[in-house]
């Protein structure tokens, strides 16, 4: 189903697991407090929007149908002018639900510390460590918005915590414009 969205900027944070997705966000909430933040797989998790669990990649598998209806209807609800969706692909997302993606990238040494703490391992560390190599998320988002220019779409790089506050600072930029 789907459905027209009302006039709100709505942005994608996507990026390899470990880029800083949560964090950037963290900081652009925080001196942007009327924008809504929707965490992916933290709703599809809260609505039962998962249709099972993959051992060999240690993540849950999404009902992205039901997920895009769900998330439709919920952002209709929503009073906010600026909604800002985090998750680490693009291809989820039908286009009329985004203005502007932004892709944050983080060099392989750094990204595989990060993930180490976050105790992944084996398949699940080495999948994550290619697709940041291979840039897979940033070829999958230039692809989606191939041919459309309502879409902005804008690498950035996360390595620091400088570079999170420059980051910020662009998103909130876009979002101010």
């Amino acid at each position: 189903m789907q459905m027209k969205m009302k006039n709100v900027t709505k942005i994608l944070i996507a990026g390899t697991p470990g880029t800083g997705k949560s964090t950037l966000i963290d900081e652009i909430i925080e001196q942007i407090p009327n924008a809504a933040h929707i965490d992916i797989s933290k709703f599809a998790k809260d609505h039962n929007l998962i249709q099972e669990y993959d051992n060999e990649y240690d993540c849950h598998v999404l009902d992205e149908e039901r997920l895009i209806d769900e998330l439709e209807e919920n952002v209709q609800s929503l009073d906010n002018p600026v909604i800002i969706f985090e998750y680490h692909g693009v291809d989820l997302f039908p286009k009329h639900m985004l203005n502007a993606i932004f892709i944050l990238r983080t060099d392989n040494t750094l990204l595989y510390d990060r993930l180490n703490k976050r105790a992944y391992n084996g398949k699940k560390l080495e999948e994550n460590l290619q697709s940041e190599i291979f840039q897979t998320i940033l070829d999958e988002a230039k692809h989606y918005v191939s041919g459309n220019d309502e879409i902005t779409l804008e690498e950035l790089i996360s390595n620091t915590p400088d570079d999170m506050e420059i980051n910020a600072q662009k998103i909130i930029n876009y979002i101010s414009e």
